[in-house]
């Protein structure tokens, strides 16, 4: 049984400890409590191993867009469907660190740069390893994600000096094969576990709205929870809306208390990863914004787009932030 108030203010650093054991029972438990109850021990957690009054902001850039091969039926830049998304080669160098260096001047801490690849070749991976590089040296970290890795590719990325590595589940178990077919779970698993033994952070996350059902989201964060350690950073995405892709058929936005919900249940299973409100939020009030930092979201990311969809402006960001009494790298 999930712990009441009462017992989380008796025993809160039990809560806050880090587990790698936990089962569907529990995290129904959890995302069924009152709301109140729940918003006070996600909070409480929160404020056991962060400032709650501060939030992570990254930047992304897409480096290599479309013409991917696989088949994520929720994906404007797969190769299988009409998206209007054109195919384009991978980005020059110059080019990566320019924007990296405006999203550092905008507050980016992190630059994340996202190529769609089923796995790189060996001569792109060369090219990134060299932009990782040069974006470390203007101060800020690095994050990739470039689809399926072997551990030696794994390893190179480390040479580079990359921080974190970008591979999300998407959704549960059950529900994954119902959107994917060309790669399996057990695919991102092993990338996931080549890029924590080559010393590399995880960032590991899912994507909400695809017609998905509530224990399927509960499912994915038992699955997160229980790798061997947990994800640095854990993405919550709200699917965005995509023509000409089979999710589009089954989409149905999350209601947005149960937005909060999730990620409440997400930092009390997950106390020491960063969870960050990734793409969708161009659909979300202020007000449900400030209810996700509440229940312990505390990064973003910050720019005009992400890869293909839009995303809310920086001077709205800034604003909202700064209402809130919230301190980040755009204050």
């Amino acid at each position: 049984m999930v712990a009441g108030v009462g017992a989380q203010q008796d025993d809160r650093g039990k809560s806050a400890r880090a587990r790698s054991d936990w089962d569907i029972t529990e995290a129904r438990e959890l995302y069924a409590l009152p709301f109140a109850d729940l918003m006070f021990q996600a909070q409480s957690v929160h404020r056991d191993n962060f400032d709650p009054n501060r939030v992570e902001t990254a930047s992304l850039l897409s480096i290599k867009t479309g013409g991917c091969p696989e088949d994520c039926g929720y994906c404007s830049q797969s190769a299988h469907y009409d998206t209007g998304v054109k195919a384009t080669r991978l980005m020059k160098q110059i080019d990566v660190v320019a924007a990296a260096q405006r999203a550092k001047d905008a507050g980016a801490t992190r630059f994340c740069m996202a190529a769609a690849w089923r796995s790189p070749k060996d001569r792109d991976l060369d090219q990134v390893c060299d932009m990782i590089s040069a974006v470390k040296r203007l101060g800020m970290e690095t994050c990739v994600t470039l689809g399926m890795l072997t551990s030696k590719q794994a390893a190179r990325l480390a040479d580079a000096g990359l921080d974190f590595y970008n591979h999300n589940v998407d959704s549960s178990s059950e529900f994954y094969g119902k959107i994917i077919s060309t790669r399996t779970l057990q695919d991102r698993i092993d990338t996931l576990e080549h890029v924590r033994r080559a010393g590399i952070k995880v960032c590991c996350g899912g994507i909400l709205g695809m017609g998905e059902h509530v224990e399927d989201r509960l499912a994915m964060l038992v699955l997160l929870a229980n790798l061997p350690s947990h994800p640095e950073s854990v993405p919550i995405n709200l699917w965005s809306e995509v023509k000409g892709v089979p999710v589009s058929e089954t989409a149905e936005r999350p209601d947005p208390i149960a937005l909060v919900r999730l990620l409440a249940t997400a930092r009390i299973m997950m106390p020491k990863s960063v969870v960050r409100l990734s793409a969708g939020r161009q659909y979300m009030t202020d007000e449900l914004q400030a209810l996700c930092f509440l229940a312990g979201a505390n990064s973003l990311f910050i720019g005009d787009v992400l890869l293909t969809t839009t995303n809310p402006q920086r001077d709205h960001d800034a604003h909202l932030l700064h209402r809130l009494g919230i301190t980040s790298g755009l204050a």
